[in-house]
């Protein structure tokens, strides 16, 4: 790649901020286009008022504007087929070809490939009919998780303690309610129990390198209570995820997976997500997903020393094995600020306002440039002041030699972002501190 080379990066999200942070490090980032981006990126990326969905209008801006290498991180746009069409335009891309995507588009595709390839993950079984699947859950042992097989936003997994609570699932999947075509297949699969740990891996087809371990907070309130939303924050790396147990992932998960896609035909090239439970039978996938994730991204990307960019070329060209892939010492934690109400309703176009000493990495998920028409405690908001706009705002992360050091430095530095009705978890990593308290 040749020195200050014109990237985009298609998304909008605090995942895509933190990925334009770390490539702008790079001496071969030259300018970045982000589609659409947020407001909240204006200082280290051009936002464009392209939406992730618009692959024709996605391909034309990168050709019209000379693009060098594309990074498309959404599941949606990977599924679409995004990456194929930027290759057939001549565009090197970071990404999955909608084909190797269906690892995390279809459920059914994934736990059939589990099961052919002897990869360890939860029993199942999948329907496309209604009565089948109503029957097989009255009869199935409780608690009983109910898969959407589609893309559902993360909404598509709802795990049942009671019988009518599995057939409700089912009835608002299958009818296409909920999800419209995403939910006509299910799965349902056998509840598993056990310390959930989240590995990102660079792979290129035939390469896999994970990246450090990282846990997320899925549940919106404190003590892992609440809706279950997109991710309240995250620290890395985890403490569950040992060296041995890292080594037998990699045997029995990371490299058959990759080889498995090979096999198949869809040769799998950029962020393999690997959604793992540690279970009493050893670990097992949960989930995979076919790009960064939302908000590990955040805390994994800040650890990484290496250029980013560069991996990236070499996971495109399938020189992964080449590269020397280097990490930092030590932990980070990342704190979502959300607006008050959210994964529900909640109100936007509030002022943010950032502290002069703020000393943390700030990741914009949902803003947007005042218009000069709104008003804030009956004052005029100033043009270009930044709003809120969305439902997780943005996230604060911050580093430090020990785990207790990096989240303690967050929370010191989220107290320095504000905005009305902001809402944040005072409990992120609190459950990665009883378990190296435990180990002790």
């Amino acid at each position: 790649m040749k020195e200050n080379s014109t990237i985009l990066v298609v998304g909008g999200g605090g995942r895509e901020h933190a990925i334009i942070r770390k490539i702008s490090q790079s001496p071969f980032c030259g300018k970045i286009y982000v589609l659409p981006g947020n407001a909240g990126m204006r200082n280290e990326a051009e936002p464009v008022d392209i939406k992730v969905s618009d692959i024709a209008g996605i391909t034309e801006f990168a050709k019209s504007h000379a693009v060098d290498f594309a990074i498309v991180a959404p599941d949606d746009p990977l599924a679409a087929g995004c990456v194929d069409r930027l290759h057939e335009a001549g565009i090197p891309c970071f990404g999955p070809e909608a084909k190797a995507a269906a690892i995390e588009s279809s459920k059914v595709f994934s736990k059939n490939l589990m099961k052919k390839y002897h990869i360890p993950t939860a029993g199942y079984e999948t329907f496309t009919e209604l009565e089948p699947a109503l029957e097989y859950v009255r009869k199935a042992p409780l608690p009983i998780v109910v898969k959407a097989d589609g893309l559902a936003l993360g909404k598509g997994v709802v795990i049942c303690e009671k019988r009518e609570d599995a057939e409700a699932a089912l009835r608002g999947m299958m009818s296409g309610e909920l999800f419209g075509k995403s939910g006509l297949s299910v799965v349902i699969e056998e509840f598993m129990e056990g310390p959930e740990v989240s590995v990102l891996s660079f792979t290129d087809g035939k390469t896999v390198c994970p990246m450090v371990s990282s846990m997320d907070h899925k549940r919106a309130l404190d003590g892992d209570r609440g809706l279950n939303t997109g991710g309240m924050g995250t620290v890395a790396p985890n403490p569950y995820y040992t060296e041995a147990i890292a080594q037998e992932c990699m045997e029995k998960i990371f490299v058959p997976t990759v080889r498995a896609m090979e096999k198949e035909g869809r040769l799998f090239k950029g962020c393999l997500y690997f959604g793992l439970m540690l279970t009493k039978d050893g670990p097992k996938v949960v989930e995979y997903n076919c790009r960064f994730g939302d908000p590990e991204t955040q805390v994994v990307l800040p650890l990484l020393k290496s250029d980013l960019l560069e991996i990236m070329e070499a996971v495109e060209k399938g020189t992964l094995s080449e590269m020397k892939i280097e990490w930092e010492e030590g932990s980070a934690c990342c704190v979502i600020e959300a607006s008050e109400g959210y994964p529900g309703k909640y109100e936007k176009g509030f002022p943010i306002t950032v502290a002069e000493d703020f000393c943390g990495d700030l990741y914009i998920a949902g803003a947007r440039s005042a218009d000069g028409t709104e008003k804030s405690g009956g004052s005029a908001v100033p043009k270009g002041t930044l709003l809120s706009n969305g439902g997780r705002v943005l996230g604060v992360t911050a580093k430090g030699a020990t785990l207790k050091e990096a989240i303690d430095r967050a929370y010191a530095e989220v107290k320095k972002v504000s905005f009305q009705n902001a809402y944040y978890r005072k409990d992120i990593g609190a459950r990665a501190m009883k378990a190296l308290n435990t180990e002790k």
